[in-house]
């Protein structure tokens, strides 16, 4: 019945020992791997600006008529239905759907400019809003990689791992949609095994899938039992978080549309995100992609409102370009970088909190995925984003996660963490430079003798050694009990059919 890995089961780097005694106990004594304490990180500087006042009051306005003369198809009756209840002017025949500016004004009106999620640990809390940037776990590769195994198929076993490699980096502040697959499982039902792993192997926000109503719905009530609340409570204190990603162009397909508005009737968070790779599924200058973008993702806000005036919402972008050679997507370029920054002065221009995304199209863990996450971080951060998704082990463009890209990552975002983090003081002398994880500053004839490792090959020590020394976060019995047994309940409801 259980799918899950056990508590004591093994996977190269770990061991039993340590998962059986952090049920309970605590690590004794500081961890070899340096770590930065978890902390909230606040962006001091003031955004950067690529388009003029002008630029992006056009993109606006063109956006306005997209929505007005042209529309957004969508193909569930439900959401027609509470759109056109709502004063939007829908053709039934075809689903296309215009909004006019009203409408859209007033729904930006009652959605928050800044909100709060909090986990099952509540110091765990994250702001989604302002200055404060949070960095997420890579999410939805189909493939998992590391230099010991190679590359292969997502699995639960790989899963609950880079769960607990989350758990572990400070760094990192919230859990993705499926880091991984895991494939072996029923396509119908393995949501309730992520979800778990999710809940039980960490102790922090995690996204929640939203293809349809009824894997929603799961992530919703499992946070409930997880925390030990009430729907209703959970509804006025949200904990989890969705990505409603638009089929672009111009399209809200049944499924996504059913987990907006699921997620949204819950209160718990939405962010609304159009996928417009310029020259694929968008126009392939720049403007004509934000216009697009920017008008698909509004869309999604007002539909979010008039389901539940309030409920949290973002900004979404993920806009980039495809090699215009191979038509294959590509992530970390200077386009992309422009995107974001710009999709930061849109999310501004309407009050919304704003996602965007830390990328890269590299089918290795070399100085291509360096420089072109760097590339994309900066952008993200230059942009003023609240939430950096895919933010720790992306590679191959979204095809694979990896557990030495992890470790790599997590090197930029802790500097950044320490970088925006509290003033030096005499008092905190011990801080006052950055410790790095994974970099070496030896100098060539002492690195030589410690066996002449480059950053890869340290960091697949640093993942391996971090899986030693997690500390499974407590969790009360009483609430891991009633998890467990909804989890099986819902197993035998959902049977061979779709939640």
């Amino acid at each position: 019945m259980e799918t899950t890995p056990a508590l004591g089961s093994t996977s190269p780097g770990t061991n039993t020992s340590r998962r059986r005694a952090g049920v309970r106990g605590r690590r004794v004594g500081g961890s070899q791997v340096p770590q930065i304490p978890w902390q909230d990180v606040i962006n001091p500087y003031p955004p950067m600006e690529v388009l003029s006042a002008d630029q992006v009051e056009a993109i606006h306005q063109t956006s306005l008529r997209i929505l007005e003369e042209l529309g957004i198809e969508v193909m569930s009756p439900r959401a027609l239905a509470v759109l056109e209840a709502g004063g939007a002017a829908v053709e039934h025949s075809t689903g296309t759907v215009r909004l006019e500016r009203g409408l859209i004004g007033r729904a930006l009106a009652t959605a928050p400019s800044s909100f709060t999620l909090t986990p099952r640990n509540p110091a765990k809390r994250i702001i989604l809003g302002g200055n404060h940037i949070n960095f997420g776990l890579v999410a939805g590769p189909p493939s998992v990689h590391d230099c010991e195994r190679g590359r292969r198929s997502g699995n639960l076993r790989d899963y609950c791992d880079f769960i607990r490699l989350a758990q572990f980096f400070n760094a990192i502040h919230l859990i993705g949609n499926q880091v991984c697959a895991p494939v072996e499982l029923p396509a119908n039902s393995r949501h309730l095994d992520t979800y778990r792993a999710n809940i039980v192997y960490s102790d922090q926000v995690f996204h929640c899938s939203a293809i349809g109503a009824g894997r929603a719905l799961d992530g919703i009530r499992m946070a409930a039992i997880a925390r030990g609340i009430t729907l209703e409570e959970l509804a006025a204190s949200p904990g989890i978080i969705t990505i409603i990603s638009v089929n672009s162009p111009r399209r809200f397909d049944e499924a996504m549309a059913e987990g907006l508005m699921t997620m949204a009737a819950h209160g718990q968070a939405v962010v609304v995100t159009p996928f417009t790779l310029m020259g694929a599924m968008a126009p392939v200058t720049l403007a004509a992609a934000l216009a697009q973008q920017n008008a698909e993702a509004l869309f999604g806000v007002v539909l979010a409102q008039l389901v539940r005036p309030g409920a949290p919402v973002m900004y979404g972008a993920f806009t980039s370009n495809v090699d215009m050679r191979s038509g294959a997507p590509a992530f970390g370029t200077p386009e992309n970088s422009k995107a974001n920054i710009a999709s930061g002065q849109l999310a501004r221009r309407y009050g919304l909190p704003y996602r965007t995304s830390n990328a890269s199209a590299s089918n290795a863990a070399d100085a291509q995925g360096a420089y072109e996450t760097e590339m994309a971080l900066w952008g993200a951060i230059l942009g003023h984003g609240n939430l950096i998704y895919h933010a720790a082990g992306w590679q191959e463009g979204g095809l694979t996660a990896s557990f030495e890209k992890l470790v790599l990552d997590v090197e930029m975002l802790r500097t950044g963490g320490h970088f925006f983090g509290e003033p030096h003081t005499m008092e905190r002398y011990e801080h006052a430079f950055y410790q790095p994880l994974v970099s070496n500053w030896q100098n060539y004839e002492n690195w030589q003798l410690g066996g002449a490792k480059d950053a890869t090959q340290r960091a697949t020590e640093i993942w391996k050694r971090a899986l030693q020394e997690y500390v499974e976060p407590p969790m009360d019995p009483a609430a891991r009990e009633a998890l467990e047994a909804y989890i099986v309940e819902r197993r035998a409801q959902i049977g061979s059919g779709e939640p």
